[in-house]
């Protein structure tokens, strides 16, 4: 599996590398949120932007990215707008998707973006033929907060990812019941050791799922999502628990 370098964070070896999200929606808000998250020293932040009240307005969108990324100074930022279909807070157009995302990845404020594998085809591959032409990290996702999907499915969709382009193949899957977590988690071992030639992001969320936020490095997800002041998904712990539990399996492994 080949490493990712994202600025000054590396991306597929050693400790699985910790995203806090930002979730507020009042811009004023935000930045207070994003300057607490910076404090916690985040490997990579998160801008939840489908959770921004101005997000209908791109002028609005760009300025706060401006600001976001004179506040997290080196710190890599991913821009996701999650679609409603996926969990997100709001339903918009493929065409406003892909504009609103095409003009972030121009700005030159992000270095990752969020591109979900199930939009429409001619979306999802504009979106990361522009994020490769602007050297922007392509995590290309999908979130089922339903079900888990079989062992061969969940490897079939990273797959999928891989062949698509994507530079992180990422699935966060709904478990409803202790097999699902072990079945996402042996997903995650044969994807990481049969088929990944780049860093994957996995996860099985809600309570029963944590265990697979703090394993990674063990099965193979390369990174995970903390809560910074709130969680942006069911099952995200606080930044210093996670941290704290990383270091472990992190020195046990040796």
């Amino acid at each position: 599996m080949s490493i990712l370098k994202i600025r000054d964070i590396v991306v597929g070896e050693g400790l699985p590398k910790i995203i806090i999200p930002l979730v507020s929606g009042e811009a004023n808000h935000l930045l207070e949120e994003a300057e607490y998250v910076r404090q916690q020293l985040p490997d990579i932040v998160e801008w939840r932007v489908d959770l921004f009240n101005q997000v209908d307005e791109l002028e609005s969108v760009m300025e706060m990215l401006k600001q976001l990324r004179g506040l997290l100074m080196e710190i890599p930022l991913l821009f996701t707008f999650r679609s409603h279909r996926e969990g997100g807070n709001k339903e918009i157009s493929d065409a406003f998707y892909a504009e609103l995302n095409i003009e972030a990845i121009k700005s030159g404020y992000i270095d990752m973006v969020d591109v979900e594998l199930f939009n429409s085809d001619e979306v999802r591959d504009s979106v990361s033929a522009v994020a490769k032409q602007n050297q922007v990290v392509v995590v290309m996702s999908n979130h089922d907060f339903s079900k888990t999907p079989d062992k061969e499915e969940i490897i079939n969709r990273l797959r999928k990812m891989q062949v698509l382009g994507a530079d992180i193949p990422k699935i966060a899957v709904m478990p409803n019941n202790v097999a699902d977590v072990i079945t996402l988690l042996d997903a995650t071992n044969t994807m990481k050791t049969q088929f990944a030639d780049r860093p994957i992001i996995t996860m099985s969320m809600a309570g029963t799922g944590v265990i697979s936020r703090l394993a990674g490095e063990l099965f193979g997800s390369a990174c995970t999502f903390a809560a910074g002041k709130s969680a942006s998904a069911p099952g995200q712990i606080p930044v210093s628990d996670l941290r704290s539990v990383l270091d472990i399996f992190h020195k046990s492994m040796r």
